[in-house]
């Protein structure tokens, strides 16, 4: 997975998840949209899965992102 904030074109955290699909990241505190991204390989032309997500301050969030075959 990548995470970057929603107005940078590079992602700012590289993670890989564990056994279970599962991952965490702290992000700094403020308002802000990031997108989480899906590092697969898909069919040419296609976009990798990736959903926004907002953050309004030090909250958690949890997420899903389903991938299809």
């Amino acid at each position: 997975m990548s995470i970057r904030r929603a107005s940078d074109k590079k992602p700012r955290w590289e993670l890989v998840s564990d056994r279970r699909g599962e991952f965490a990241q702290r992000v700094p505190v403020g308002a802000q949209d990031y997108i989480v991204q899906a590092n697969i390989r898909m069919p040419k032309g296609q976009p990798k899965p990736e959903i926004t997500v907002h953050i309004d301050d030090n909250e958690r969030k949890d997420i899903s992102l389903h991938l299809s075959e």
